[in-house]
Formats: C-alpha cells, structure tokens, sequence
C-alpha cells in the first residue's frame, strides 16, 4: 500500500469516527444520564457518574404504563411496516411489470407526496381521522403512516422489481402464472432485501413519530412511547434521570429491529442501483 492510499485510509477513518461521535455522544450521555440524579445532570452531562443508581431504571421497568406505551407503539409501527409493504410491494409491481396508459404521470403523482413534509397535513388528516370515527384508536396512526410512507416505498420497490430478469416472468407465464401469483410466489421471496430495507426505514419513522400521536391520540390508554415521555415533564419540574431512562429503554426496540435487518439494507438500496 502506498502512502497516498495510506493517508487516504486514514483521513476517511477520522472522517467517519467524527460523524459517528455526533451519534455516539447523545446517545451516550442518554444512556449516563439514566443512572446519575438531576443535580448531577446539569453538572456532569457527559461525564461518568459518581454513583450508579440503578433505581430509576427500575422504576420505568416496573412501571406497567411503560410496557403499555411500548405495546402500543409496537403494535402501530408493525401495523404501519405490514401495510406499507403489502400496498407499497403491490403498487411498484404493476408500475414495473404492467405497462398502462397514464402510468408515467399516476407514478409522478404519487411521488409528489415526497414533496410534503408530514406537519402540513395534520390539520385535514386530523379532521378526517375525526370524520370517520377513528380518534383514539390505533387506526388513527397507522393509516396516515402508512399513507406518507407509500410514495418511498413505491419508489425503492419499483426500482427493484424493474431488475428483475424479465426472462423469469415469460417462463412462468408460459406455464400458466399470472401476474398476480408470479408476485406471491416469485417477486416477493426474491425481494427480502428491499423488503427489509423498507420495513426498517418505516418502522424507524414511526416508533419516534410524535405529532401524528399527540394529535389524534387523547386516551393514555392508547399512548405511545413519546407520548407517555411526558408523564415525567410537570409545570415546574422535569425528571430528567427518568425521561433519560426512558427513553434508553424505549430505542432498545428500534436498535434490535435495524440490526436483525442490517444485513438486506445496503443490498436493498443498492440492488437497483446497477443493471445486470
């Protein structure tokens, strides 16, 4: 090895080292702060702390609200991930394989929702939500997520499916596949990277989702995680060491379902990417 490649090698290892500190570091000092009092926060934010209270871990832990808000959480980001992944999966197939009049400009359209940032919609989602009887339910969520989730996942699916090899489609359709049971039987087994890559990207977003929650959601029966964050803000006094604690122990979820998934996202992104 050279000693330009040499110091290339070691230039993009700082670089990267830096841009993971920016991660690291809050993530750290959240997980710390778990374990250290109030007075010690505002003091030592981002040192060790003088004593390890594991009280307040144990605390959230034994709270039954807190595995109450995880579960509704859980049960909205997997309701939002399968629905996504069955319309979004189903849509990019027939704009991938099914050449109709308007397809161009109906796929164009819907990649205009990429456009709009999620807070320009409450307020009519809001209403509708009200208008079909849906407020304080789980339902209320999921469907607006799933909705704002369709137009990249539309977009990632049919990028991969157009790399599918065409010849494989011919054969089934020589022995009598249709459309329909070549995307159960063939397209979807073939498409576990996209499929993860997607799943991740809207679990993800909807596990941290907090505007759509606080405004369709009165009942903290049906609370979110973020939601249920607040129990521990008052008007005069915040419980950092237990917010902190909470919320380490509330992204434990979303860290274990990226890193059973790691593995397909770099393909699933890349799997369009070349044409071969």
């Amino acid at each position: 090895m050279t000693n330009g490649h040499l110091t290339r090698n070691i230039l993009r290892v700082a670089f990267l080292c830096i841009v993971a500190s920016f991660v690291l570091a809050p993530m750290l000092a959240t997980i710390l702060g778990g374990f250290k009092t109030n007075a010690e926060i505002r003091t030592n934010a981002l040192g060790l702390p003088a004593i390890w209270n594991t009280e307040f871990y144990s605390q959230i832990l034994g709270d039954p609200a807190f595995w109450r808000y995880l579960r509704n959480s859980l049960i909205i980001s997997v309701g939002s991930v399968v629905l996504t992944l069955i319309v979004g999966a189903a849509a990019a197939y027939v704009f991938a394989q099914i050449r109709f009049f308007g397809s161009r400009m109906l796929f164009s359209y819907i990649l205009l929702g990429l456009m709009f940032p999620f807070a320009t919609a409450i307020l009519p989602l809001f209403i509708k939500v009200r208008d079909i009887g849906l407020l304080d339910t789980w339902w209320a969520v999921i469907l607006p997520q799933t909705a704002f989730s369709l137009s990249l996942a539309i977009l990632l699916f049919r990028t991969f499916f157009s790399q599918l090899p065409k010849e494989l489609f011919e054969a089934a359709y020589i022995d009598g596949c249709g459309y329909v049971r070549f995307f159960w039987r063939f397209t979807l087994p073939l498409s576990a990277p996209i499929l993860a890559t997607v799943g991740v990207f809207v679990f993800v977003q909807s596990w941290n989702n907090f505007l759509l929650p606080l405004v369709v959601l009165n009942s903290r029966e049906v609370f979110t995680w973020p939601l249920g964050m607040m129990q521990f803000r008052g008007e005069y006094v915040t419980q950092w060491n237990l917010t902190l604690a909470f919320v380490t122990l509330t992204i434990v979820p979303a860290i274990v379902f990226f890193l059973a998934a790691q593995k397909y996202i770099v393909a699933g992104l890349t799997g369009g990417a070349v044409k071969g």
